[in-house]
């Protein structure tokens, strides 16, 4: 299959957000474009494997949410913009920017993790704007205040605490990976994620964590799932020990236009887990739509 590769970056509230396009050279009408939003720590390119996959039925975007990945994490004038927040609903506003930058009125999303609370704001923001929506390793959960302070100081600490050379040490990357999986991956995608989680800006990295593991999210959380009129599907993996699946499940009964899809034997990676079973379940989800 011949890819149609392309890179670039976009200037959204004056930051530059890298984006790539993955296409499949069609003689046939253009395309519906299907945008790929990443989790906390990582970077777009953990989606390239799925989307190249899905080049023959879309025209695939991937970018990097700001402060991660190749983007950047401040404005090229900070005093010519409006002083820029962590908290979740202004990436989701930062996503209709590249959409309305890139010309694209009405997208297929695919949001994995804390993607997918960015994408749950950006249903009930901008429904008119999603076609149907993938939830990927995605759920609601409880407050519980001394958890989440534990969590954040530990957190702190490793965001601190990631000095470049230790993407050098060998198995490093193993170690790093082997919370987030039940089946192993290729040594080079799992170093790529230890280079993503090195790479991240320290504000954006600490600052997503405070937003998306707060109190205030325990509350909106559930009330944005519920408020879905966008068909959308969720993938959660069975042993997943990030978002469980249990949380997943009490996301989709909250909607009936959530559709509930479990896979076995993955963890919190369930499409590079297990590729076949996602993209057949994510081409059946949108097919029967």
């Amino acid at each position: 299959m011949q890819l149609d590769l392309k890179s670039s970056y976009i200037n959204v509230n004056g930051v530059q957000h890298y984006y790539e396009w993955i296409k499949t050279p069609s003689q046939d009408q253009k395309k519906p474009v299907m945008v790929f939003l990443h989790g906390w720590g990582g970077s777009g390119r953990y989606w390239t494997s799925t989307a190249q996959a899905l080049s023959d039925q879309f025209d695939c975007l991937i970018y990097d949410l700001r402060g991660f990945g190749r983007s950047k994490a401040r404005a090229i004038e900070e005093s010519s913009f409006p002083v820029l927040s962590y908290e979740l609903v202004d990436y989701a506003h930062e996503l209709k920017g590249v959409l309305d930058a890139l010309n694209l009125e009405k997208v297929y999303l695919n949001a994995h993790s804390m993607g997918g609370s960015i994408a749950a704001l950006f249903l009930n923001l901008y429904p008119e704007r999603v076609e149907r929506a993938v939830f990927t390793c995605s759920g609601i959960f409880e407050y519980d205040e001394k958890t989440f302070t534990t969590f954040h100081k530990f957190s702190r600490y490793v965001v601190l605490f990631r000095p470049k050379w230790l993407a050098k040490i060998p198995l490093a990357d193993k170690v790093f990976m082997a919370r987030f999986l039940h089946r192993s991956l290729p040594t080079s995608v799992s170093k790529a994620f230890l280079e993503d989680f090195l790479l991240a800006d320290f504000d954006a990295a600490y600052g997503t964590v405070l937003t998306s593991v707060s109190k205030e999210a325990t509350e909106w959380l559930p009330q944005q799932f519920s408020q879905f009129t966008v068909p959308t599907l969720l993938v959660a993996g069975e042993y997943d020990q990030i978002i469980p699946a249990e949380m997943g499940r009490q996301a989709a009964a909250l909607n009936d236009k959530i559709e509930l899809a479990i896979l076995e034997n993955t963890a919190h990676f369930p499409m590079l887990e297990d590729a076949p079973t996602y993209l057949e379940r994510v081409r059946e989800f949108i097919n029967n739509h």
